[in-house]
This record gives C-alpha cells, sequence and structure tokens, in this order.
C-alpha cells in the first residue's frame, strides 16, 4: 500500500500579512480517503481574511498571559485579555508555546520584526538564568511565571512537590528553539546556547524493551512519596530517580521526545520501533477496547506489529486516547505525512476524517474536534474518539463520560459495541490542527463554533464548548493557544513552522527513518 504525495503552495496576501494556503496533501491508492481531503483546495480572499482574524485574537490571549518582566506565559488565563488574572505557573511547553507562536505572529504581520526579536530575546535571556537541571540542561515541570522560581508545591496549592523534568515537555521546549534558531537569525546563538546543553540520551532506557525506550522523566532528588528507579542513563553527573513509566506507545504526543533525541542526534533509532503501534492481539492484551488486525514485520532488527483498529469503514493506528492533540501536535514540527507516506501520510487523514465522521454522524454532534482541555463544567479533563483510543478507561467525547466497548474478538465480548452519546464537548484547537489535512471543514467547522455557539471572545475561541447544553469553559489555555498558531502558521504560512524546525541535519536524521515503515492503514 503506498501513497503518493504532491503539495501546492498558493500566495496570498489580506491587509499587511502575507497568509500563505498550502494544499492538503493528494493521495493515491486504496488508502486516499479522497472525498475528505481535497488537494486543489484554495483559500478564498474570505477565508484568509478570517483565520487572519482568529490568529490576532488568539496572539491577544498570548500577550495578556505573558509576563512583562520575565517574557513567561502563564498556563492559563480567564476570559478576559484586557485584565487577565494568570495561574501562577508555567510549564516549559507553554514557554516553548509562547516562543513558537511569536514566530508566526511575526509572519503573519501581528507583530513587528523588532518586537518579535524583543519578546523572543527576553523569554530566552529569562530561560538562561532560572534553575535547571544543569548536568541534563533540562528544565523543572513548573515555574512561576512571574518569578521564573521552581516551584515546590503543586499548581493547585494544595501539596508540596519534587520538582521533576519531564522528557516530552523539555521536547516541545527544544523544538521551539529549533524554530526559533531559524526562523530569528538574531536570536540563534542564545536558542543554541540552551539546545546545545539538553540532553535527551537522560531519558533513553536501552534496557526497557529491544530497542529501548523513552522514560516519562526523573527527580533530581528522591521524591519522599513515590517510588523510583535511581541510576543515570546518560552518565553525565549524579544519580537522578526515574519515575517508573516508559513512553511505549508510537502515536502519543511523547514520540516528539524520540523525534527531539534523533535530531541531536543523542538516542538510537531503534527506538522508534520498539513502541507499539497498537498492543499485540492475544487475549493476554484483551483489556483493551478492541482487538488489532495487522501484520508483522521487521525495522532496523526489531519486529514490529502493524496493528490497526477499525471504525467506520477505516483502519488505522490508534491513539492512547483517540483524540487530535496525540496524533498531529507532532506533526506541527516534523512533517511526518510528507516524510512518511506509506504510514503517517495515511494514518493522519484518515484521524481527520474519523474525528469529523464522529461529530457529524456517529455522535450527531453537529461539531467535531475532541481533544483534552478544559471542562466546561469547570476543571481539566480528556476528550477524543474513543473508538480510535486503546484506553480501556476511554477519553469520552461527551460530557457524561460515553464508554465504548467492542469487545476482544475471541477473548471477550463488548460491553458498549454501540454507545449513546450525550452532550458533545468539542475542543477548537483540534479542529485548528485538523487544518493541514481538511482545511475546508476545519475552517467551516470553526466558523459554526464562533456564531452558533458562541464559543468566542477577546482572546479567540474559548478552550472548549457542549454543543446542546452550551456550556463554555470561558478560559484561555496557552499550550491549546499555542497549537492553533502553529496549525495557522503551517496551514496559511507555507509550512512555517516545520520547515524552520526541519533543517537539513533534522531531516537526514528524521526522514530516512519514519519513512522505511509501512503502516496497514487504509480504507477497509
Amino acid at each position: 500500500m503506498t501513497a503518493n504525495i504532491s503539495r501546492r503552495t498558493l500566495l496570498a496576501a489580506t491587509g499587511t500579512a502575507a497568509l500563505v494556503g498550502t494544499a492538503a496533501p493528494a493521495y493515491g491508492g486504496s488508502a486516499a480517503p479522497a472525498d475528505l481531503l481535497k488537494a486543489n483546495w484554495k483559500p478564498s480572499r474570505e477565508d484568509k481574511a478570517l483565520v487572519g482574524r482568529w490568529a490576532r485574537d488568539t496572539w491577544r490571549s498570548l500577550v495578556a498571559m505573558t509576563d512583562e518582566r520575565t517574557g513567561l506565559p502563564a498556563d492559563n488565563i480567564g476570559e478576559s485579555v484586557t485584565n487577565p488574572v494568570r495561574s501562577k505557573y508555567t510549564s516549559p511547553t507553554n514557554i516553548g508555546g509562547y516562543l513558537w507562536s511569536t514566530v508566526v505572529a511575526r509572519h503573519l504581520g501581528i507583530i513587528s520584526p523588532q518586537e518579535s526579536l524583543r519578546r523572543v530575546t527576553q523569554t530566552l535571556t529569562t530561560m538562561k538564568n532560572v534553575v535547571h537541571h544543569q548536568p541534563s540542561g533540562m528544565y523543572f515541570n513548573w515555574y512561576d511565571e512571574a518569578t521564573g522560581e521552581v516551584l515546590h508545591v503543586d499548581p493547585d496549592g494544595t501539596r508540596p512537590i519534587t520538582p521533576f523534568v519531564s522528557s516530552v515537555d523539555n521536547a516541545w521546549f527544544a523544538c521551539a528553539l529549533m524554530v526559533v534558531r531559524n526562523a530569528e537569525p538574531r536570536a540563534r546563538a542564545l536558542a543554541d546556547e540552551l539546545l546545545n546543553r539538553m540532553n535527551f540520551k537522560f531519558y533513553y532506557n536501552p534496557a526497557a524493551r529491544p530497542g529501548g525506550l523513552m522514560r516519562g522523566g526523573f527527580f533530581e532528588t528522591q521524591p519522599p512519596d513515590e517510588a523510583t528507579d535511581q541510576g543515570n542513563h546518560a552518565g553525565v553527573g549524579p544519580d537522578v530517580y526515574y519515575r517508573k513509566f516508559h513512553y511505549d506507545t508510537c502515536n502519543t504526543e511523547a514520540r516528539i521526545a524520540g523525534y527531539v533525541g534523533f535530531a541531536l542526534n543523542q538516542v538510537p533509532h531503534t527506538q522508534y520501533f520498539a513502541t507499539y503501534r497498537t498492543f499485540p492481539d492475544s487475549c493476554d492484551w484483551s483489556w483493551v477496547e478492541q482487538k488489532p488486525k495487522g501484520v508483522h514485520r521487521t525495522y532496523l532488527g526489531l519486529d514490529v506489529f502493524e496493528g490497526t483498529y477499525s471504525y467506520r469503514g477505516m483502519r488505522m493506528v490508534p491513539s492512547w486516547g483517540g483524540d487530535m492533540f496525540e496524533s498531529l501536535m507532532p506533526d506541527l514540527f516534523v512533517p511526518e505525512a510528507t516524510w512518511a507516506p506509506r504510514s503517517w501520510g495515511i494514518n493522519h487523514p484518515l484521524t481527520v476524517r474519523a474525528q469529523i465522521e464522529h461529530g457529524l454522524d456517529d455522535a450527531k454532534y453537529g461539531y467535531w474536534g475532541f481533544s483534552p482541555a478544559s471542562n466546561p463544567k469547570g476543571g481539566y479533563s480528556v476528550y477524543g474518539v474513543e473508538a480510535l483510543g486503546m484506553d480501556p478507561n476511554g477519553y469520552p467525547s461527551d460530557l457524561e463520560g460515553t464508554n465504548f466497548d467492542a469487545g476482544f474478538e475471541g477473548c471477550r465480548e463488548g460491553t458498549n459495541p454501540n454507545p449513546k452519546y450525550g452532550d458533545g464537548v468539542v475542543t477548537p484547537h483540534a479542529a485548528f490542527l485538523a487544518m493541514a489535512y481538511a482545511p475546508r471543514q476545519a475552517i467551516d467547522n470553526l466558523s459554526k463554533i464562533e456564531n452558533t455557539l458562541h464559543a468566542y471572545g477577546g482572546g479567540g475561541f474559548y478552550d472548549s464548548v457542549a454543543v446542546k447544553s452550551g456550556l463554555i469553559a470561558k478560559r484561555y489555555l496557552s499550550l491549546d493557544q499555542a497549537m492553533v498558531m502553529g496549525a495557522i502558521g503551517n496551514a496559511f504560512g507555507n509550512d512555517l513552522i516545520r520547515r524552520n524546525f526541519a533543517s537539513r541535519t533534522v531531516e537526514s536524521r528524521i526522514r530516512p527513518l519514519i519513512a522505511m515503515e509501512q503502516f496497514e492503514s487504509g480504507l477497509e
């Protein structure tokens, strides 16, 4: 099964900002969801003006989140962007998101080159000086955005914590540094200084499985309330205290840590094939919601079960929760569909198609786009198309937490193979992530969310909305807003984020690796 990708760059302008529309990939063969992906899509003048307004308002929310002295964005704010109430904590992911959003804002003419340089330099200077784990060059998970101090109390302010060094959070920050050094040459030396001291070998455990796996992260000092593995995979500096879990599935946001490790030549390529596409198809794994089907192939000497799940006549490699964030956020940086046409080039557009069909045809919400976000009833929750996820507890698509379970053929019966859905929760950033593969559908869906559901404020789209009750999570999360900006930068900026991330060296270290694989994804 093969897929051929052709891209066409479409140039246009709106106001003072040059918006570039990149056509959705075209696919040949039986895997092509041709009814969804329009190879000749061209943004209209109205499309460019509309998305330009969304970008300006989204940027306004990011500015409102960002401390004026440190240049660090808060994790979230409420609905006001004129009198923002900041969360008083941030993470390396949030900081990275603000940096790549600044690059997009400059490219779209929302801010001047001078303001872009000032903002990037301010943030990087702060990060150069904050307390971090020096042997690895990695940052702790939580900082006070107003002071840059490491937090020793959890973000809820309820209990003491031992500062944690996360592999995925540091990978997103490293991605931002890799974008900044190419997109903002005047800040390159500063970005390189921070990037060059980051060593992702600290997370790579060669003994976890044949090929090795990436750990979730480590503590610099032993936490009093958690069992850990003492060690040091990099062999640099004193031992650290690793959390016991590893990232062992492929289609999650955690694959970005491996990509960065490959790009920096710090992690061996076998790690990519050591992760599961699905869990095995034996009854020992029948606790998941669906029995996978697939074949075994060998890459770099490792046996890989190319398993897939089935949904509405499509077969695809599932994510853990069936959400857009896990599947498509790494694709903001690594042009996976282009570099791996026989795997991600088929899987990504099918994932988008499945999300659309779930919202419109299966659950009949009238809207689509499901990803972890703020809960309209308060707090934070995970959302997804559960049939596309391996998690037996499920990432539901509605407020009621409706669970899908098809059973495991030959091993156990399903508990809920034909669920009835309730009050669906759509998350706008998920539709933006889909824009690279279904631009017309994404823009139309987002327009309805703004104009019919009114889930829009002075800082752009609110974080989520329940479509039947009309409940809206009226706050802005910096990560979700940064995904919006990154998606716009790629779809209307000639792959702005991808091409600044993917230097020739980066491409040479990632593209041949992922290009060799063939998923069993396609139409049944």
